[in-house]
């Protein structure tokens, strides 16, 4: 029987048999004590390779974004954020309804980006009407979009001039990396902080990984095991994870050109309008006169997407180039 191929997000991604071979055959011992190697590995790798003192392993890229925003701001303080970050639109409110921590959300320009005047004239005075304005969050990529270096480089200069610290959600910042031919030090730099997910596009099973300094990473700890992260033998997930860091990111490059190559496709396609992808994110919109009839066909040629009138289409490397031909296919008939 013909696979699924998933269009939904890079998160669907399965661990290979290499990477499967180095977390059956991965040395573990308690993390809570930090006595397992595999983690310890882990985490001395990651930091070594984005350029920071520390690391810790979580569960998730959600857990590690909060980890930073609890370990940065207190109880009353709030962090700069973009409207559309993941921070502020997907993580469950976890920052306020767990640190009470205020997020001050602003408008994203159309690159993904906060403008700098909107990051400067969003910081509080220093004034007990207001909250603290204590972090500025980014995300990079930001729906598969990519911040430039130079705005990067300004805005972090910005904030730590006005004595804000800085944080980057890095769900997908080596795809980032990789389009602009950068290393992953290179696009961390100027962060006081970054997650960086293991289980999109690098294909890891789960897991992400928090960086900083050393005394951010130790309150960082006591975070993780108040919120339940704490974990054991975490080494069998820990080595997919650094089998990711050690193995994956170049590859993150055949994501991007399948990406390119199937919106140019869809976009010869009459009555589809289809935005150009920077990385593996791509949307497409959809008439919504015929959404629950390219629901139906996907569903019957076994193509898993979220359909919206806004359909976001993610490729990643379970989607070969073959399975993305299919799907032109599938796209071409039905509107054709």
């Amino acid at each position: 029987m013909m696979e699924w191929l998933d269009l939904r997000s890079d998160t669907v991604t399965r661990p290979s048999a290499a990477m499967r071979a180095a977390m059956n055959a991965a040395d573990v011992g308690d993390d809570v004590y930090g006595d397992d190697p595999t983690v310890n590995r882990l985490q001395e790798y990651a930091a070594d390779l984005f350029g920071y003192e520390d690391a810790v392993f979580a569960p998730s890229g959600t857990q590690s974004n909060l980890l930073a925003l609890l370990a940065h701001c207190g109880r009353g303080d709030e962090y700069l954020v973009g409207q559309e970050a993941h921070t502020y639109r997907y993580e469950g409110g976890g920052a306020a309804v767990l640190g009470s921590i205020q997020p001050q959300p602003i408008i994203n320009q159309a690159d993904g980006s906060i403008a700098l005047a909107d990051i400067e004239s969003y910081i509080k005075p220093d004034d007990f009407h207001f909250a603290r304005t204590r972090l500025l969050a980014l995300e990079n990529t930001i729906n598969g979009r990519v911040l430039p270096m130079e705005y990067v480089q300004q805005a972090t200069t910005l904030a730590h001039g006005r004595g804000l610290s800085t944080h980057l959600d890095g769900a997908r910042v080596c795809n980032a990396a990789v389009k602009l031919g950068v290393s992953p030090r290179d696009i961390a730099r100027g962060f006081d902080s970054i997650s960086v997910c293991l289980s999109k596009g690098l294909g890891a099973p789960v897991g992400s990984v928090l960086l900083g300094t050393k005394p951010f990473i130790k309150e960082a700890k006591r975070w993780r095991k108040m919120l339940g992260g704490g974990m054991r033998q975490a080494g069998v997930i820990a080595a997919g994870g650094l089998y990711a860091l050690e193995h994956n990111i170049p590859r993150l490059q055949e994501d991007h050109d399948n990406a390119a190559y199937f919106a140019g496709e869809l976009a010869k396609m009459k009555g589809l309008k289809v935005s150009t992808p920077q990385t593996n994110i791509f949307y497409v919109d959809i008439p919504q006169f015929v959404m629950q009839g390219l629901s139906d066909v996907l569903e019957l040629t076994r193509i898993r997407v979220s359909m919206s009138q806004r359909l976001r289409i993610v490729t990643h490397m379970d989607a070969r180039r073959e399975d993305i031909d299919r799907a032109i296919t599938v796209f071409g008939d039905f509107f054709g």
